[in-house]
């Protein structure tokens, strides 16, 4: 097919937030690839926020950073992982982000002097960033998610770019609608009214969905898809069933076997090659492996971003669990993992002993001084009791500051973002960010994207890659202070990974003759780890795992 006439498929969810448009727009790319169609996607968040860097990840997960540096949705991470490519910051918006774009044209006099308003100004300006994105990746086929649940106010002007992007590519735009079908228990049967109700409310806004993606708990009978079928305007097998799922790399099977492929191939008019057996068995594979763990590995996972309310946001860390699946899977194992505040070890030390029943340990990245206390506690206990450590980011921070408390003698040794008085910074704000945080700086403003890294000879991170030289996203603004790299090196800690320049330290670890798995990473690997590519670092990290007894 040409990428000259892309399509557009606009997905939108009804009835529920957390319905899953994400993964079903992920899910919709790797199939509609597998059929030999050039596929990019774009996320649109429905908030004022410029981006998602400035969100606590108890309030909307996971920050997911690109190789460009954009702090985004974490949405975009499952884009990157289903579609096994690299999207950049044309790929997400926000509204925050198109007002600002608009608000700054008008000022530049880009609109010569017209009055701009919110209608039509704002949706053309989503209208050209979508098709730009098309553009730039020369796609077939461009999926764009619309954050937020139909009815809501704060996503009308995404629905009308949408709307007006019909109107002038009619035979080139559709839509997709991802609608939840609750099961009352008191009432035994799945209830169809609440998605026919979204679906004239998505009508409202002059836009008919083509195909309906019905969400549940079982299977969708027949009785059921004639019904929305009737009172939703399309043909019975546009309604695809999408029952609960052990696992979200179930769905892309599970669609296919509702031949939701040949449904969006009919629909854009557009012929599509015959499935890809060999990448798709690779699929398979991977998807027998999710269930098919021949023994469990044991991560306890030591944050500070579990709690929301009564419940535990585990999207907050979102990235890092799905890379420590993928390398688990790949060695045949189930992975088990445990949630641990690390504000709990600062109030009860005895609860160190009970680490000892993990295979591994892993903190991940975080800011600010709550935790930090109890994380320095764990991560003394795993290292002096041989437990398989990996850190991320502020992980890596911590496991330097405790080497240096415990090992070199330096009590008081701490970061300058908990404890600016130390006379002990081992961790530093870097000199390209001081002048961010004396003017309130923080949007955007840290170090963030890919960066290069020299790898030294006969480490486990050489190890780990089989390669010299690596590229790693980064998300941080404090690095580990020269003035103590020497004697830090001199008591045994190694700095296997730094930068080209040779001043920052990008890797820390202890040799293997020291401890079995103790290492850093400055930079988060997490975000590229793929299903069917598992991170080196997570792979030598879950083989240690493995081998602790």
């Amino acid at each position: 097919m040409a990428n000259s006439n892309c399509k557009y498929i606009f997905v939108v969810g009804g009835v529920i937030s957390g319905v899953g448009k994400g993964v079903t727009s992920s899910s919709l790319g790797l199939i509609l690839k597998n059929r030999g169609l050039n596929v990019t996607a774009i996320k649109i968040d429905p908030y004022i926020n410029v981006d998602a860097g400035t969100m606590n990840p108890t309030e909307h997960g996971e920050v997911f950073v690109l190789s460009d540096g954009d702090e985004t949705d974490q949405d975009m991470g499952n884009y990157e992982r289903f579609l096994d490519l690299d999207l950049t910051s044309i790929n997400y918006m926000t509204t925050g982000r198109v007002y600002k774009t608009v608000i700054e044209k008008e000022r530049n006099l880009e609109y010569k002097g017209k009055c701009v308003e919110v209608v039509p100004h704002i949706p053309l300006e989503v209208i050209r960033r979508i098709k730009e994105a098309g553009k730039n990746a020369k796609a077939d086929v461009v999926i764009v998610e619309i954050g937020g649940t139909i009815g809501e106010y704060q996503n009308m002007l995404f629905l009308e770019a949408a709307r007006m992007m019909k109107i002038e590519h009619s035979k080139d735009v559709f839509f997709v609608m991802v609608s939840y079908l609750p099961t009352p228990s008191k009432v035994g049967e799945m209830k169809t009214k609440p998605t026919q109700h979204a679906v004239r409310i998505l009508n409202g806004s002059g836009i008919q969905p083509d195909l309906l993606i019905a969400r549940g708990e079982t299977k969708l009978d027949d009785k059921r898809k004639e019904k929305l079928s009737l009172f939703c305007n399309m043909p019975a097998d546009r309604v695809i069933s999408a029952p609960d799922v052990e696992s979200i790399y179930d769905i892309p099977l599970n669609f296919e076997k509702e031949k939701i492929s040949d449904r969006l191939c009919d629909l854009m008019g557009v012929v599509c090659k015959k499935p890809d057996s060999k990448k798709w068995n690779k699929w398979k594979k991977f998807v027998n492996n999710v269930h098919n763990g021949k023994e469990i590995v044991k991560i306890a996972i030591v944050g500070k971003y579990f709690e929301t309310g009564d419940f535990v946001l585990s999207d907050s860390y979102l990235s890092v669990i799905e890379a420590l699946k993928y390398s688990s899977y790949d060695q045949n194992r189930k992975p088990v993992f445990s949630w641990l505040n690390a504000v709990d070890f600062e109030k009860d030390s005895n609860k160190l002993k009970e680490l000892k029943k993990y295979n591994g340990v892993v903190i991940p990245g975080g800011f600010g001084a709550r935790g930090v206390e109890g994380q320095l506690k764990v991560i003394q206990y795993v290292r002096e009791n041989k437990i398989p450590y990996f850190g991320l980011c502020y992980g890596m921070q911590m496991l330097v500051i405790e080497y240096a408390r415990n090992v070199l003698g330096l009590k008081d040794a701490n970061t300058r973002e908990v404890n600016p008085k130390s006379k002990n910074i081992i961790i530093d704000v870097m000199e390209s960010q001081k002048e961010h945080l004396k003017n309130n700086l923080y949007g955007g403003s840290m170090r963030l994207g890919s960066y290069k890294a020299i790898l030294s000879d006969k480490t486990i991170a050489r190890e780990s890659y089989g390669k010299k030289e690596i590229i790693e996203r980064h998300r941080h603004r404090y690095e580990v202070n020269p003035a103590f790299i020497e004697i830090l090196e001199e008591k045994g800690l190694v700095f296997s990974g730094k930068s080209p320049e040779g001043d920052l330290m990008e890797i820390a670890e202890l040799s293997k003759t020291k401890h079995p798995f103790f290492l850093g990473a400055q930079f988060h690997p997490e975000f590229l780890a793929r299903p069917l590519s598992p991170h080196p670092l997570f792979n030598s990290f879950i083989k240690a795992c493995i081998s602790k007894k």
